[in-house]
């Protein structure tokens, strides 16, 4: 497949992106479909997941094929937005046949989005039905849209020193081969250009923000504040609530179950390599992989391809993440 320019998840053939959103409560919900059934894997690390139906995604177990992954905020409130996605493939006769009906198989993950916007709005039912209405083959948009519009970065020192993220894609193309990765960033830690190791969007430094003149760094680095506390006996600062990052990344080889569950794996690497730290205790990082198509590939050379593309998606939800909520952004404001 030549490059074009849709570089987003949607330039794989036969998935379609859907955002559903409250700007004013500032959450929302992303749905990818897949109605014609896709190979499915999953990678969760941290501590504090909030997920549906990944246990039924890993080897040994009998469904073979997703018709949907649901990305959504409103943390574990907002998986009710599942209900509403599983009601539209139903009308759409998708799912897996059980001979009396067809039961969607829609897995889920959440980000912790209730401390910035309104915390009594979530996502549901009519939220995720709505984002599969929306739903197309169109590049995705970037930035404060669905399960990314609450999302935000560098919280180590509490909310008011944090900074908007959002949600990002990366695209990878080699001969005939694409990987293709979406992700919604709201981590604890700092967001890295892998190529400088420079801070991209992080926890701000209070001593840059009272005199931005003075001879101080930007942002903290997270890891160093963590060491502090500890050495500082300092338990009782610790503010590491609402993280994580969640995503799929998906491609047109054909995979079997357990490959695609490799790649899943292999493409964490991406968010280790720009978020620091990543997989803590109090992040729940989960990544889809989808396998839809013909194209043999090696399923390792796949699973490295598959941490570029998260990596690079990654940083483009910071890049694109517009101010909102009190908290600056990279990108350009609406």
């Amino acid at each position: 497949m030549p490059e074009t320019e849709n570089n987003t998840l949607t330039a794989l053939p036969g998935i379609h992106v859907g955002h559903s959103h409250d700007l004013d409560a500032l959450t929302g919900c992303t749905v990818i479909l897949c109605p014609q059934g896709a190979t499915a894997g999953v990678a969760q690390r941290g501590g504090a997941p909030g997920t549906r139906e990944t246990d039924l995604l890993r080897p040994l177990h009998l469904v073979q094929q997703v018709q949907a992954i649901l990305l959504t905020g409103g943390s574990a409130f907002g998986l009710d937005a599942a209900t509403g996605v599983m009601k539209y493939l139903e009308e759409q006769g998708a799912g897996f046949d059980t001979g009396p009906v067809k039961v969607p198989i829609v897995p889920a993950a959440v980000i912790y989005d209730l401390a910035l916007g309104r915390s009594d709005v979530r996502p549901d039912a009519a939220m995720g039905y709505r984002a599969c209405e929306l739903a197309s083959s169109q590049p995705v948009r970037q930035g404060n849209v669905g399960a990314g519009t609450g999302a935000t970065v560098g919280k180590i020192l509490g909310m008011p020193y944090a900074m908007k993220s959002g949600l990002g894609c990366g695209t990878l193309h080699a001969g005939g081969l694409l990987v293709s990765a979406l992700m919604v960033v709201n981590v604890l830690g700092e967001v890295l250009d892998p190529q400088t190791c420079q801070i991209l969007a992080g926890a701000r430094n209070p001593a840059f923000m009272e005199n931005p003149e003075a001879d101080v760094p930007e942002f903290v680095n997270t890891v160093e504040v963590m060491m502090q506390r500890i050495a500082q006996q300092h338990l009782s600062d610790f503010d590491y609530q609402g993280n994580t990052a969640i995503g799929v990344v998906a491609t047109n080889a054909r995979l079997t179950k357990e490959e695609t569950n490799l790649v899943a794996q292999m493409g964490q690497n991406g968010l280790a390599r720009t978020v620091r730290p990543a997989h803590t205790l109090f992040d729940g990082d989960t990544l889809f992989a989808l396998s839809l198509g013909e194209i043999q590939a090696d399923a390792s050379t796949v699973g490295a391809m598959a941490a570029e593309a998260v990596a690079e998606a990654v940083v483009n939800a910071v890049r694109f993440a517009a101010p909102a909520g009190g908290l600056p952004g990279l990108g350009a404001a609406d």
